[in-house]
């Protein structure tokens, strides 16, 4: 509905009306839970490679698969959300290098093709050398790309939970469990009984370290503004209490407890029950810190 034409520009003005109900719902949250598995499958193969390097060199090519699958869901999702969607080369030829979003794109784009060169190296070069070479690099921009989702959360306005630093250390985190428990998933038992104690302490210490910030967020955030308070209220007794302690403890507190069941009787078996848990339980956790600040009203 137009609501007046400015004469002198003649630009065309429609009503400036809040957006209501949820506008990043579920497909943001398979955008960063995809994300998180991509990035994080690409650190933790950087990782054992340079520390195990004679017993993981099977890893190199199923990682990099699993990576480009993952970053390209993650795009995908992405491009799905955008308002116009195939407009989305505006991104590339029109860029406003101010939006996270815009650099977060042309950030993708280049990991990406380094996934590919990587997947060249392994796959029709047969070249380990090659392949760790463009590894290093991919590392480089993997920790921009995973943290790109913070910035583009912290530029929405009126959204008091969602700030840079503690969402930049949740990216990191999320890419080092859900990387972490892929990992586990994909060695089955190749890995030997040091890097499984490796992943499982990763695993373990990721976990804690994000329930910490959660629990942070939960128990400090109302001190730091009224609008937090409200937020969290919708966990607090809310309607998504449930659902916010599903997530915390799959993707938290059932993989430190199995972590340390784990390292204690040698059980493989429980680390992959922890990583199974860990990438359901994150899907939870991120969708509904996504969705609880948008219930907020605006006016």
């Amino acid at each position: 509905m137009v609501h007046e034409t400015l004469a002198a520009t003649n630009a065309i003005v429609v009503l400036d009306v809040a957006l209501p109900g949820i506008v990043w719902g579920w497909i943001i949250t398979m955008n960063m839970w995809a994300k998180s598995i991509g990035t994080g499958i690409i650190f933790l193969t950087f990782f054992l490679l340079k520390k195990y390097p004679e017993q993981t060199g099977f890893i190199r090519f199923p990682a990099v698969a699993i990576s480009i699958v993952f970053i390209h869901l993650f795009l995908f999702f992405t491009v799905i959300d955008l308002h116009q969607m195939f407009r989305f080369w505006h991104i590339f030829f029109y860029p406003h290098l101010t939006s996270a979003i815009t650099i977060g794109a042309w950030m993708a784009t280049g990991f990406v093709g380094l996934l590919f060169a990587m997947a060249y190296a392994i796959y029709l070069k047969k070249d380990e050398a090659m392949y760790d070479k463009f590894l290093g690099w991919t590392v480089l921009l993997a920790i921009p790309v995973t943290l790109y989702t913070a910035g583009l959360m912290a530029e929405s306005t009126a959204r008091e939970l969602w700030q840079m630093p503690t969402e930049s250390a949740q990216m990191i985190l999320a890419a080092f469990l859900a990387g972490t428990a892929t990992m586990i998933l994909l060695g089955g038992n190749k890995f030997s009984d040091a890097i499984k104690k490796d992943l499982a302490i990763i695993l373990g210490l990721s976990a804690f370290a994000a329930f910490t910030l959660y629990m942070s967020e939960y128990i400090f955030g109302g001190m730091k503004a009224e609008e937090v308070a409200a937020t969290l209220a919708f966990i607090k007794g809310g309607e998504y209490t449930a659902m916010f302690w599903i997530g915390q403890v799959m993707a938290f507190l059932v993989p430190m407890a199995l972590v340390c069941l784990s390292l204690k009787n040698k059980s493989y078996y429980l680390l992959k029950i922890a990583a199974v848990s860990a990438l359901v339980g994150l899907w939870v956790s991120k969708h509904v810190w996504l969705v609880i600040p948008q219930l907020l009203n605006m006016s």
